[in-house]
């Protein structure tokens, strides 16, 4: 099957078959949305779900993390996947935040990464949550499942992000980047992918070689 049609497949199937696909982090603002996509680094929707009230009314805006101690963040994340990191990174991405931008979470994923605790990934949920820019963010999930499915051969984050990038429409990129990721959170697992449930398998270059002599 020639990459293109495998494409054109997977999104048709998700178009008609996922048609809303959101970030599954909870959050109020840009802001508390940044702080949010910072503490979910290796560390599930679900726990940073259960911090992130207590987080959000602590600390409304930039001004407020900027001005807390390392001690308060950390008694806040500490049972997060690493607090000690993520803490430092929060109180710098604030302060950053309010030197560099005024306190405005920007929507250019290159000024995004010149802020504390902001990769690629986080700079791209950002621009692509918040302010619909047409570009996808690669996190495990989403590099796991293109190159299974055969969206990609990449062996870098990078290389996978410009391969979907090329062959997803603008349009689709924010919805195809959750997509992916609750595709590979749910069905295309890491481990025991549920095969039989999955509603691409058609075009599923893995599914196709694991099954040639069945």
């Amino acid at each position: 099957m020639e990459r293109d049609e495998r494409y054109a497949g997977i999104i048709s199937w998700f178009n008609s078959n996922m048609p809303v696909a959101e970030t599954e982090l909870q959050y109020d603002s840009p802001f508390h949305l940044l702080i949010a996509v910072i503490l979910s680094a290796q560390c599930t929707d679900r726990r940073v779900n259960m911090h992130t009230p207590q987080i959000f009314a602590r600390f409304p805006d930039p001004q407020s993390l900027a001005e807390a101690s390392f001690e308060e963040v950390y008694s806040l994340i500490k049972s997060i996947t690493f607090p000690n990191n993520k803490a430092r990174h929060l109180i710098g991405m604030a302060r950053a935040l309010l030197d560099m931008y005024g306190g405005t979470v920007p929507s250019d994923p290159d000024e995004l990464v010149k802020l504390p605790g902001v990769g690629r990934k986080t700079a791209n949920v950002i621009a692509s949550v918040v302010y619909d820019k047409p570009v996808i963010a690669v996190d495990t999930h989403v590099f796991r499942v293109s190159r299974r499915i055969g969206l990609s051969d990449g062996e870098t984050v990078e290389k996978v992000e410009k391969d979907l990038t090329a062959s997803i429409p603008e349009t689709l990129r924010g919805k195809a980047h959750h997509w992916l990721i609750l595709h590979g959170r749910y069905v295309c697992t890491a481990r025991n992918p549920k095969c039989a449930e999955c509603g691409v398998k058609e075009w599923c270059r893995q599914y196709a070689e694991d099954h040639t002599f069945l």
